[in-house]
């Protein structure tokens, strides 16, 4: 208990505070929590007049100063009348899910008629003196000069990390360069370790910038990792966190562990040989889930980076018979959820595995990922945060800003497939996805576990938990529709400044200083390298050239006969008819096979769809092959086969390996290749290599290895320096590319004014730009019935997952002709891209050509998702909602576009109407 002086003297403080900081003693008086140090000394700054960055984890409350920046906005100038003396404040955020959840919160602080709505979906209440707006829609007011801005005195850009999102990331620098110098921004960021950096170029764009970092997570966060059924402590105790000391009982049980599995392993190798050694099954997911039922860490979220992945988790925990919920629990569930569909078609909603997903559900269990119906997502969020749903199994989509917090996060895995490949985590994705555990105001701590496996090192995750290196880096990239926007509203030269003044050239600038000091002593090395690889007899620079010569040769005659085996694959692949049996070589699917559809006359490589002895069905590629298909034999395919049907691929499978061929057939001996002498420049450069003085030295590949360690290092050197030249300046040479690209092709004129086509292309918000408007300037899309026109749009938007060598096909006709002159339109700028040195405009993807166009013309969803150009089966719902807004999107541009024609507009407007029912009318209204 504190003693009376004490507490006169903290009246005291809280008194100066109240008349130093009326606004904010004014705002805390309604929050029902004392605020956190960085909050307040955030929130100071803000009402002293400056702006603010503040960086703080994942649930340590940044979004009080964004809210405080709308009760300063709302609360008018000092001295002023309200209304009259109030003022505007837009708050910005990455996603619409997110905006969306923003705007009900302010509501019902702030009133629904105080407060708007702005997304590429919604428009509610725009004029409102407080507008929630995803942060590209504000990005276009400042280009279109909106008379909405009048009036603005703060932006709130929440998650403005964003920023390094390669993709959007250079929407939050437009805004935060173009906003006016009145307005004082509000940037709330996840923890990065250049905070000071970021604020350093924030305050040379945007004034005075007060700098707020809180490493201070307010609900403490333990580590664990889960050894097969063993839950450990992954640090003893807070000082070894700090150290990142990993627990000594987990690196025992783990070492004990991997030497069991290695010795089981290295029996079963024996003389006797053929079985296997025991392999490593970790814990399976039902059973995961009911440990951290037992053990009070639920409501949980198991990340697993597969959207199939989370779906056959709900299935396994299903069929284990968990069930989490109570009955007055899943009465609840069922009323939400009946509410939240009565919008969606009874037929669809068997389609989307509705009574699957509902029964999960019931049992407090659900996925969540971006395949997902976005209906049937936000009803999960509404049911975790209420406490009903008790265990999600998510992709990390679900750790961008959704406010689902959880009393335990589970990583299954420390790897994930980025759309390219499979990478390693980083120190900032982990702690952003563990960062989710731990409810303000409900646990006293939050637990993050990880499952162990044999390629999980304990001393790895450790690293990760520990480590606060999260550089922003800048993704910012001029693009044409911001090249025709600035020169329109600011002029050619003084776009290229504001170009300058982006944090992507503020970085650059600042590396180059590094880099040329990096030149500087590379040159020196080089020179000590050069000294200790000379040779006395002769010169060791010729030689060790000749040396590198015949190494670049030999590489050169093995590319080119792998060349020649895939070209003799492909060839083989083409020539194959339905029925012919086949063996594939190697791979998963290696065994006979027989064909079902030989994929000839396409684009691209030949992708046979096959059906293995096995009984799977799938395409199978020329890499599959590591010599020419070879025909065994034939046998007879049914004429209206389904490969989807399990009984037609059991009775065609069994018909294989009726034939009696062999599985493996003969082991062939080592591939044909040319032997090194029969090449007669590898010869000659051989026979000069043993005739070169240098050949002789004892101590040749000492010296060797000091040369091979210059040559790597004049190499690396030679790409600093060219990194050095290109940074310097780099945006506003690109920008220069652009100008001269657009006035070549109309859109600029020679004196720098944008034409009537410029101004067409200024209002065109898609990242084909350029491609759209060349054919709104063609009028490739005129003449179209509304369902064509919507397929036809959709190439300049969609994009697979996943690349797909084959050209997906197109509804016949006016589709047909219109995506053909996209192509060509797309591969003249493509040329004109590359002659000019400028990063090339996507090719159009045709893969949603049909699902659009069948969707439009008002067919059933069934349908419609089998139509898909997926190798992999249906396209899911959220996938085809996602798009389906996007091509929606795009035609809402067309219908509005001044370049675009009367007919045409009317079109766009009549394919909107057709696209937007059944679940996109869900959509669209949500």
């Amino acid at each position: 208990m504190s003693s009376p002086a004490e507490r006169y003297a903290a009246a005291r403080r809280r008194a100066a505070q109240a008349s130093a900081f009326p606004a904010l003693d004014e705002f805390s008086l309604d929050l029902g929590f004392d605020l956190d140090d960085f909050q307040r000394e955030a929130c100071e700054a803000l009402e002293r007049g400056s702006g603010v960055l503040v960086c703080a984890p994942t649930g340590a409350g940044k979004t009080v100063v964004g809210e405080f920046a709308v009760h300063l906005a709302l609360r008018g100038r000092p001295g002023g009348d309200a209304p009259a003396a109030r003022r505007k404040c837009f708050y910005t955020t990455p996603i619409k899910a997110l905006s969306n959840q923003k705007y009900h919160d302010l509501v019902d602080r702030y009133g629904a008629e105080h407060v708007g709505l702005l997304t590429g979906d919604n428009a509610i209440n725009g004029d409102a003196p407080v507008v929630v707006m995803t942060t590209e829609v504000l990005r276009n007011m400042l280009y279109a000069g909106s008379a909405t801005l009048e009036g603005l005195a703060y932006v709130v850009m929440d998650e403005v990390h964003y920023l390094a999102d390669r993709f959007r990331g250079g929407v939050w620098e437009e805004v935060i360069i173009h906003l006016p110098e009145s307005v004082t921004l509000v940037s709330l960021s996840a923890t990065v370790s250049n905070a000071e950096e970021f604020a350093d170029w924030l305050v040379t764009v945007r004034g005075e910038t007060a700098v707020v970092v809180s490493e201070h997570r307010p609900v403490p966060l333990w580590q664990h990792m889960l050894v097969g059924k063993r839950m450990f402590d992954l640090f003893h105790d807070a000082d070894a966190a700090r150290k990142h000391d990993v627990h000594p009982e987990l690196l025992r049980y783990t070492r004990d562990t991997m030497r069991r599995l290695e010795l089981g392993e290295g029996r079963s190798a024996g003389p006797g040989g053929g079985r296997r050694g025991p392999r490593w099954r970790g814990p399976m997911r039902p059973d995961i889930v009911d440990r951290l039922d037992r053990e009070g860490l639920l409501p949980a979220i198991l990340f697993i980076f597969s959207r199939a992945g989370c779906d056959a988790a709900v299935q396994q925990c299903l069929a284990a018979g968990l069930r989490l919920t109570s009955p007055d629990e899943r009465a609840e569930i069922r009323r939400v959820v009946e509410s939240r569909v009565t919008a969606i078609p009874g037929e669809d909603l068997s389609v989307l595995g509705y009574w699957e997903w509902l029964d999960g559900l019931e049992r407090g269990l659900a996925a969540h990922h971006a395949g997902m119906l976005p209906a049937f997502k936000e009803v999960v969020e509404e049911l975790f945060v209420r406490g009903l749903v008790k265990a999600v199994f998510a992709t990390e989509t679900l750790a961008l800003g959704i406010n689902m917090p959880a009393r335990c996060v589970v990583l299954e895995r420390l790897v994930k497939f980025n759309g390219e490949a499979h990478v390693d985590l980083t120190p900032g994705e982990y702690t952003q996805l563990t960062g989710r555990a731990g409810r303000r105001g409900i646990d006293v701590e939050g637990h993050a576990v990880v499952v162990w496996s044999p390629e999980t090192d304990p001393r790895h995750v450790a690293g990760l938990a520990s480590t606060r290196t999260y550089p922003l880096r800048s993704s910012f990239r001029p693009s044409y529709n911001m090249a025709v926007n600035l020169v329109g509203s600011v002029g050619a030269a003084p776009a290229r400044e504001l170009l300058e003044s982006s944090f992507a050239q503020f970085q650059a600038d600042r590396s180059v200083v590094g880099l040329a000091r990096q030149v500087q002593r590379n040159t020196e090395t080089i020179e000590a390298y050069g000294a200790e690889a000379a040779c006395h007899h002769g010169d060791f620079d010729e030689y060790f050239a000749l040396r590198v010569a015949i190494a670049d040769r030999e590489r050169a005659i093995a590319r080119q006969g792998q060349s020649q085996r895939k070209a003799a694959a492909v060839a083989s692949l083409e020539r194959l008819r339905v029925g012919d049996v086949i063996r594939v070589p190697s791979g998963r699917r290696a065994g006979l096979a027989v064909v079902l559809d030989p994929a000839t006359g396409g684009f691209g490589e030949p992708r046979p769809l096959v059906l293995t002895q096995d009984r799977w069905a799938g395409r199978v590629t020329p890499g599959d092959f590591t010599t020419p298909a070879e025909v065994l034999t034939r046998i007879r395919v049914p004429k209206h086969f389904n490969h989807r049907s399990p009984a037609a691929r059991r009775d065609l499978a069994a018909a294989v390996s009726g034939t009696g061929l062999d599985r493996h057939g003969g082991r062939r001996g080592g591939r044909s290749r040319q032997a090194a002498g029969e090449d007669h420049r590898l010869s000659q450069l051989r026979v000069e290599l043993r005739a070169h003085p240098c050949h002789a030295c004892p101590d040749r590949e000492e010296h060797a290895r000091w040369a091979e360690r210059r040559r790597r290092l004049e190499r690396d050197t030679e790409e600093l320096r060219q990194r050095v030249s290109g940074r310097t300046g780099s945006l506003a040479r690109t920008f220069d590319r652009i100008v001269a690209l657009l006035t070549a092709r109309g859109y600029l004129a020679a004196d720098g004014e944008v034409t009537d086509a410029g101004r067409m292309l200024a209002r065109i918000w898609t990242e084909a730009d350029l491609l759209v408007a060349e054919c709104l300037r063609r009028r490739v899309w005129d003449g179209l019935s509304p369902a064509e026109l919507a397929a036809a749009v959709s190439v300049v938007v969609f994009e697979a997952r996943r690349d797909v060598d084959e050209r997906a096909s197109l509804p016949r006709g006016g589709v047909a002709d219109a995506v053909d002159e996209t192509l060509k339109l797309w591969g003249d700028i493509e040329a004109d891209e590359a002659a000019r040195g400028l990063a090339v405009t996507r090719e159009p993807d045709l893969g949603f050509a049909w699902p659009i166009y069948r969707w439009a013309r008002g067919e059933a969803l069934a349908k419609v998702l089998a139509s898909g150009h997926q190798i992999d089966g249906e396209m899911p719902a959220g996938d085809f909602v996602r798009w389906a807004r996007q091509v929606v999107d795009l035609l809402g541009q067309l219908a509005d576009s001044g370049g675009a024609s009367a007919e045409l507009r009317g079109t766009a407007r009549q394919a909107i109407a057709a696209v937007n029912r059944g679940v996109l009318a869900y959509h669209a209204s949500a």
